[in-house]
């Protein structure tokens, strides 16, 4: 068990020292709060003294005292209202601020990573990192430290108060003080446990609540309405479990700490009442030994509170750490990404060697030791059964996936460049799925192009056969998209992602079952308009429609095995390779084969 605490401590140490580069970041912030605490805790000792001299001024019938003491505490009183209302505007506008900027941030961080590693976590429990954890994080990093401050500096200075009145009276008041160093150890384990296992089942709710309402088609459409309502209620059930488990030991926790409380404040009344009688000490002193008294149970609580509250920042401050460590993308080849891009008047060749991949969590090569030369101007069909690894194939071209094994480059001017996130301005992509956003259809167009003017737009759309679409549209270009794009076909929603892939004008283009919900006459007229676009541009399209195949240059087949078959090689050009061997030589624009 001291094992285990010691690990426990350790880790919290930790996302601290992970905070406190924030806390940093954030130290004239930090040091105007502390500021602020200490001006509300002279305030509140100042008004708490005032009280004495006011009760003693008016035993004693001291017209003067009493007039000025009574002004004191009066004012005190209306410029703690004062600064509190200040302070808390203040608190407002510094807290949106840097909690945003931490939310920016995280959320950069979280999008720049690597695509693979960002997969292992369901979007919903992203959300649940991103907004809950941070803002606990950010209110963290914005008022503990002051808090601490703030609050040790009152717990001291009501301290020295009272022992300058009584040192048995600040005994007394401290009693409670043991108790908080012996059930610190139990407190820390017990409030990491719930905190986790919440903020977890927080994240479930979310994820279910996202993934269901994103599929709401499929659940009307297959009448599961009902069950998926009673999954719901048994993910909110666990959650309610969960948080009513905590809820039960912070009202425990907060009982015991209560009842201490009172037992150390009627041992102080009572020490005062006797002193009181004794006639060692006067009402008005009695007066302050009540209020401070309070006030010292009440302030060295909170310092203990913060016990807990450090715990429970540090958890979130774990999760969002857990995040930042995955592996981001930085575009570390630009530069030679742009030289490339510039030299390239005639188009790229992409060139595979010895190439292998699988899956982390597979023992299986989807890739085997693949080799191929694409040149520009081919128009290449990769092709196979469901599941074969087509798609995993265009998600290495662009970056999202790496080898296991071999490499796949570029190669223009004489250079070369190896695939990276810096190549993905190399291509132009048509997803399988219809990856359409929220907003117009202009917006959606100009995501790839911000500088594209409306007769850009409508070229491509033309292209796409989406024109006449658009004309017949009241708003145009500004219709709307809905979520999912559920107030448009498929058809249609894939017509605009061949759009946006045109208007991004790169000279790779791929094509993921792109005109898979195109009647064959529309597949027809869209194929002849985007594969005539370009000579030099490279064109890479998986199918499983046989009239697509009709319009490449060149066709291979990934088998169940991984390697890559060539069924159908490019005609020989130039006289380069001049033959037909499907398995080496497949003609000047283009050369695969697999080992």
């Amino acid at each position: 068990m001291k094992k285990i605490d010691r690990q426990l401590l350790a880790t919290i140490a930790k996302e601290w020292k992970w905070i406190f580069g924030y806390i940093k970041r954030y130290r004239l912030t930090i040091l105007l709060y502390i500021l602020f605490g200490i001006v509300a805790v002279c305030m509140s000792a100042g008004s708490a003294v005032s009280s004495k001299f006011l009760v003693d001024a008016v035993m004693n019938r001291d017209r003067t005292v009493l007039f000025r003491s009574a002004v004191a505490v009066i004012s005190l009183s209306v410029a703690q209202v004062l600064f509190q209302a200040m302070s808390s505007r203040v608190t407002a506008v510094i807290s949106t601020r840097v909690g945003n900027e931490l939310r920016n941030e995280i959320y950069g961080r979280v999008i720049s990573a690597r695509w693979e590693q960002i997969g292992v976590y369901h979007s919903g429990e992203l959300l649940n990192r991103i907004e809950g954890d941070v803002s606990a994080v950010a209110s963290g990093v914005i008022h503990f430290i002051p808090s601490v401050f703030s609050k040790s500096l009152l717990f001291i200075l009501l301290l020295c108060v009272v022992l300058y009145y009584d040192a048995v009276m600040a005994v007394l008041a401290l009693l409670s003080s043991p108790f908080f160093a012996l059930s610190s150890r139990f407190l820390v384990r017990s409030i990491r446990k719930y905190n986790n296992e919440v903020r977890n089942v927080n994240g479930e709710v979310l994820s279910f609540s996202q993934e269901s309402l994103r599929n709401v088609q499929i659940i009307k459409s297959f009448d599961l309405v009902s069950q998926y309502i009673k999954r719901f209620c048994a993910v909110t059930e666990k959650y309610r479990t969960v948080k009513l488990r905590y809820e039960k030991f912070s009202i425990l926790m907060t009982m015991v700490f209560s009842l201490l409380g009172i037992v150390v404040g009627y041992a102080c009344y009572g020490w005062g009442a006797y002193r009181l009688w004794q006639g060692a000490i006067t009402v008005g002193t009695m007066t302050l030994f009540l209020q401070i008294s309070g006030a010292l149970n009440s302030t060295f609580s909170s310092l203990a509170s913060l016990a807990p509250g450090a715990v429970s920042i540090a958890t979130s401050a774990g999760r969002i750490m857990e995040l930042t460590r995955l592996d981001t993308e930085n575009d570390a080849d630009r530069e030679k990404a742009l030289r490339l891009l510039a030299a390239a008047d005639g188009g790229f060749r992409l060139r595979a060697e010895d190439l292998t991949f699988s899956y982390a969590d597979s023992d299986k090569n989807v890739l085997e030791h693949v080799d191929f030369t694409f040149r520009p101007g081919e128009r290449i069909a990769v092709i196979g059964e469901s599941g074969n690894a087509k798609t995993t194939l265009l998600r290495l071209f662009l970056g999202l996936l790496r080898p296991v094994g071999g490499k796949i480059v570029f190669e223009a001017g004489g250079e070369e460049l190896s695939i990276s996130d810096s190549t993905r301005r190399f291509f132009s992509y048509v997803p399988q799925e219809d990856h359409l956003f929220s907003g117009t259809i202009a917006d959606n167009l100009r995501a790839v192009a911000p500088e594209a003017k409306e007769e850009d737009l409508m070229r491509v759309l033309r292209i796409a056969c989406m024109d006449r679409f658009i004309s017949e549209e009241p708003e145009g270009l500004e219709r709307r998209i809905g979520e999912n794009g559920d107030n448009l076909s498929q058809g249609q929603l894939q017509r605009i992602s061949i759009a946006r892939a045109l208007l991004r004008d790169a000279p790779v283009m791929l094509l993921d079952e792109a005109t898979s919900a195109l009647d064959a006459d529309t597949e027809r007229r869209v194929l002849e308009g985007v594969l005539r676009q370009d000579d030099d541009r490279l064109f890479i399209i998986t199918t499983h429609r046989k009239s697509v195949l009709d319009y490449c240059t060149a066709v291979c087949r990934i088998g169940s095995d991984g390697r890559l078959v060539f069924e159908r090689p490019a005609a020989a050009a130039d006289g380069e390779n001049g033959g037909s061997d499907e398995t080496e030589g497949m003609g000047g624009a283009s050369a695969i084969h697999a080992k």
